[in-house]
């Protein structure tokens, strides 16, 4: 039976061309190495080595046993990194964050995924604002950020994760509630929740609207989603905003959802790392994962 320790010294046998040599690296007598030897050819009914030649060389079969043994220790070589980094990785913590509404109501399935492959790491998510994201992941202190809008920079890789489509909002008081599809000219003279100025999210829906010629002159400003939400219920204005962000106040009929009469109200959201950051195995795969969107 050829093992990886008789491989091993067969290998070395044959590296150094020496009995003796090969003796010593193992610590054993020459005469074991002798015997390995003769159990080799014996059992795959060949000669191994050529003696008649100073230092010796191996034959044609020895040579095909050489590479055999050389590819067999290589891969037990990559088995037992390979099974160090897995017996590493179940005690592996990831540290992800995430803007509120992504991480409420877009990240769930994907960690639900990761955790059926990787049950005994630590997955802990924290829900931040976009600024406190970038820091984090830029610091070191955040594996994996998502955030909304995001924004390419030298030290950053970015990744495009999920696609919101933007919505109208309203509460079921106001005029715009039964529409199934409203124009945007429609919200020049409406009383509008915005996103704060610094927030992303506010840039791009500003924008949006000004390649419409639309003008807005928001009544209240918020620095995150669930609060132009509340805003939006008590019917304190209108607003615009991710679907996917919705889900439970459209399925609880607390606030209509109206479709934008424009393909290109959309909000991309993006995966990102700290260019040339070491990740484990399990960080690896998760990022893969929301990469891929696998779910």
């Amino acid at each position: 039976m050829l093992d990886v320790e008789t491989s091993q010294i067969y290998c070395d046998l044959i590296e150094m061309r020496s009995f003796s040599k090969a003796a010593l690296k193992h610590v054993i007598s020459q005469s074991a190495i002798s015997q390995q030897l003769a159990k080799l050819e014996l059992a795959h009914k060949c000669q191994l080595l050529d003696r008649q030649k100073r230092p010796f060389e191996p034959t044609t079969a020895g040579q095909l046993l050489y590479d055999a043994c050389k590819d067999m220790i290589s891969r037990y070589e990559q088995f037992k990194n390979q099974l160090a980094e897995h017996a590493r990785s179940q005690g592996d913590r990831i540290n992800i964050a995430a803007i509120f509404s992504i991480g409420m109501h877009n990240l769930p399935p994907y960690l639900k995924k990761f955790m059926t492959r990787y049950p005994t790491v630590n997955l802990h998510v924290e829900y931040s604002g976009w600024e406190q994201i970038h820091e984090k992941v830029i610091q070191g202190y955040v594996e994996i950020g998502i955030v909304a809008v995001p924004k390419k920079e030298r030290n950053l890789e970015v990744y495009e994760f999920e696609s919101e489509p933007l919505v109208v909002v309203c509460s079921n008081e106001h005029p715009f509630a039964n529409r199934a599809e409203i124009d945007l000219n429609d919200l020049c003279d409406q009383k509008f929740i915005a996103f704060a100025r610094h927030v992303p999210t506010r840039e791009l829906i500003d924008n949006l609207l000004s390649h419409r010629n639309i003008t807005i002159r928001p009544a209240m400003e918020f620095d995150n989603i669930e609060t132009i939400k509340r805003a939006v219920e008590i019917n304190s204005g209108i607003s615009i905003l991710p679907r996917t962000a919705l889900v439970q106040e459209i399925s609880a009929n607390t606030i209509k959802a109206i479709s934008i009469d424009d393909p290109r109200f959309v909000r991309p959201t993006g995966i990102i790392v700290r260019k040339n950051r070491s990740m484990s195995q399990p960080a690896r795969y998760l990022l893969e994962l929301l990469q891929n969107r696998w779910v």
